[in-house]
């Protein structure tokens, strides 16, 4: 890859005033430019450059997303799949951008984690601080991956918000029919509120620290 010259080539977005085409992690590589044209020469460099040391491009693996129309693609005479969204190091990502999807899908797997941990979370002899230290570390962060990317809108807020007001009930094993006020649920478990975390807040009350600044739209 450092031999592809793509440090190098004119191709690429421009983000915070630099020139970025390709972003590499262990054996995953992802090019981005702003034209089919200009991918195209991106791929083409790297495909000629892996063919030097014996590696060939595998095609089936390889994706094309775009954030706008774009015609069907060949190489070497097959065809390169375009599709609207692809996971990215574990993170949903799409060509609108939109992330509402991503949370959505990090919200139900904090929940199969939550269910999981059933068996432990009903045990009378594991404290309550205890409980909530587990479902901090082994809900909330499954929950929280990647979310610095994420624009967080309303909607998205007041899912978050129901899932961590969801948590703290059943991790006290009240039911959404008794008469016990949101307030009151997080007092018990003094409580790490998800809102801080998305909301950009960093005060001295916050028992994490803030992870990105904030990104609401209405």
């Amino acid at each position: 890859m450092r031999n592809a010259g793509l440090e190098e080539a004119q191709a690429g977005i421009k983000i915070a005033g630099k020139n970025i085409n390709n972003l590499r992690y262990a054996d995953d590589t992802t090019l981005m430019a702003e034209s089919g044209e200009e991918l195209k020469s991106l791929l083409m460099k790297v495909k000629e450059e892996s063919g030097k040391v014996g590696l060939k491009l595998n095609i089936q693996k390889t994706k094309i997303m775009a954030s706008g129309p774009i015609t069907s693609w060949e190489i070497d005479g097959e065809t390169v799949e375009t599709v609207a969204d692809s996971i990215f190091l574990g993170s949903k990502i799409t060509a609108d951008g939109d992330c509402s999807h991503e949370i959505k899908r990090h919200l139900l797997l904090g929940r199969k984690v939550t269910t999981n941990l059933d068996s432990i979370l009903k045990r009378r002899d594991i404290t309550l601080p205890t409980k909530v230290r587990l479902v901090k570390a082994m809900v909330f962060l499954v929950v929280m991956y990647g979310c610095e990317s994420w624009t967080v809108k309303k909607a998205e807020r007041r899912r978050i918000d129901a899932f961590e007001l969801w948590c703290w009930r059943r991790l006290q094993r009240v039911p959404w029919t008794a008469r016990r006020s949101n307030q009151s649920i997080r007092k018990e478990v003094s409580p790490f509120e998800f809102e801080r975390v998305f909301s950009g807040r960093n005060d001295a009350k916050a028992e994490t620290p803030v992870l990105w600044p904030p990104h609401a739209k209405s």
